[in-house]
C-alpha cells in the first residue's frame, strides 16, 4: 500500500513537472517531447488505478496519434534559416 502511494506521488510529480515544462519551454520540439512524457505518466496513473484498457487507449490515441502528428508538424514546418542564422534570397 505504501509502495502504491509512493509510485503515485512520484508519477504525479513527473506529470506536473513535464506539464509545466510544456508550457515554459521555448523550443517547440522539446515541448512536444515533454508532452509525451506527461501523457505517458497519465497512462501510468491509469495503470495504478487498475484501468489497463484506458491506459492502453491513452498510449495508442494520444501518444501514437496526436503526439506523432504534432512531431510531424514541427518537423515539416521548421525553418532551417532560423538555426543557422543565414538568410537565403
Amino acid at each position: 500500500m505504501v509502495l502504491d502511494q509512493l509510485a503515485f506521488g512520484f508519477f504525479a510529480l513527473v506529470t506536473l513537472a513535464s506539464s509545466l515544462g510544456v508550457v515554459l519551454v521555448r523550443d517547440v520540439w522539446h515541448a512536444a517531447l515533454l508532452l509525451g512524457v506527461a501523457l505517458s505518466s497519465v497512462a501510468i496513473h491509469y495503470v495504478l488505478l487498475q484501468a489497463e484498457f484506458i491506459a492502453v487507449m491513452q498510449l495508442l490515441v494520444y501518444i501514437g496519434g496526436v503526439l506523432i502528428l504534432i512531431a510531424f508538424g514541427v518537423m515539416l514546418t521548421q525553418d532551417d534559416t532560423e538555426e543557422t542564422g543565414e538568410v537565403t534570397a
